[in-house]
């Protein structure tokens, strides 16, 4: 095992880097089975319950029609709700684990001929 693998070893093996890949992935499962269950509860209607899903509503809206919009409110709030978890739960821990990261690197040596603007920013923000 080079060196380069060692520390990639080590960093996935911290309890930081377990937290970050835990957190994302519960947040993942979640929004998952919510996306996936509406569209199977209104798969299983359409096939099985036409009726109701004829249903008029107003004018030529149906029921099944009106559901059939509804999936993509269901899947923008799931959207919305992925991008508020991780601001809120993801990205502190992972800015947290990306600056101890950067602690455990050694010092580059500094290079006077480069000019400031050439120099990556410290702080990088999430899209």
């Amino acid at each position: 095992m080079n060196v380069e693998q060692a520390k990639r070893r080590e960093i996935s093996d911290s309890p930081e880097f377990q937290l970050l890949r835990r957190a994302h992935r519960r947040s993942g499962v979640r929004m998952t089975a919510v996306a996936v269950g509406g569209f199977l509860l209104y798969v299983l209607l359409s096939s099985f319950t036409p009726e109701l899903m004829n249903t008029p509503l107003h004018g030529h809206l149906t029921l099944g029609l009106a559901l059939g919009l509804g999936q993509f409110v269901v899947m923008a709030l799931i959207a919305r709700r992925h991008l508020v978890h991780m601001r809120t739960h993801v990205d502190p821990i992972a800015r947290g684990f990306r600056t101890q990261a950067r602690r455990r690197q050694p010092e580059q040596p500094s290079r006077s001929a480069e000019s400031p603007a050439s120099r990556p920013t410290e702080g990088y923000r999430t899209w």
